[in-house]
């Protein structure tokens, strides 16, 4: 088996890479977490998902290829030049909402237990308002997480973040908890019912 073949990769990331590469942003989403995401995603038809740090949306596009046609995807972004490129090529897909903001001021206005899936890209909802967050997934749902093996663009001290940061969701209850080594490091937890 080669895990690094990643068939029918979504055509739009090229270009979307292409762009971002324009504006010098170095921290694209891998397409192994992709087809991941794809993936996860699939199993949950109608389904309603939160992506927190659309970047140029890479990440975004492959949520979007796993989705059912009347699924709907929050996508929460900071960064005006990231969240230009993300709506230049994904903004016509009616199943997506690109948010331009802090997404710790869009967490705290969400509905408690409904998401299907979050994918936490960003330190909002990952490294700070993790409790609200997790409070955000509905029974059965998924909180996703990557960037937990050692990256070389981490800021000294980081590594202390990411231990502490996967302790506290080890030792949450209401969830069931699996740790890959795989890709940049995956985290997935379900909440129990």
């Amino acid at each position: 088996m080669n895990d690094s073949h990643i068939p029918h990769k979504p055509a739009i990331i090229e270009k979307i890479d292409v762009d971002a590469a324009g504006i010098n942003f170095g921290q694209p989403s891998d397409d192994l977490t992709g087809i991941f995401l794809r993936t996860i995603v699939a199993s949950k038809p109608s389904g309603n998902f939160l992506e927190l740090g659309t970047s140029a949306g890479r990440a975004t596009a492959w949520i979007l290829e796993g989705m059912s046609k009347d699924s709907k995807l929050i996508s929460v972004e900071s960064d005006d030049a990231l969240i230009a490129i993300a709506k230049k090529h994904l903004g016509h897909d009616s199943r997506l909402e690109l948010i331009c903001s802090l997404g710790e001021d869009v967490i705290v206005q969400l509905p408690k237990n409904h998401f299907d899936l979050i994918f936490a890209d960003t330190w909002p909802g990952k490294y700070n308002h993790l409790e609200e967050t997790l409070l955000l997934v509905k029974e059965g749902g998924f909180y996703i997480i990557d960037d937990m093996l050692p990256q070389p663009n981490w800021p000294e001290g980081h590594a202390e973040k990411v231990a502490n940061l996967i302790q506290t969701l080890e030792n949450d209850d209401r969830f069931q908890m699996v740790k890959m080594s795989w890709a940049s490091g995956v985290i997935i937890l379900v909440k129990k019912a």
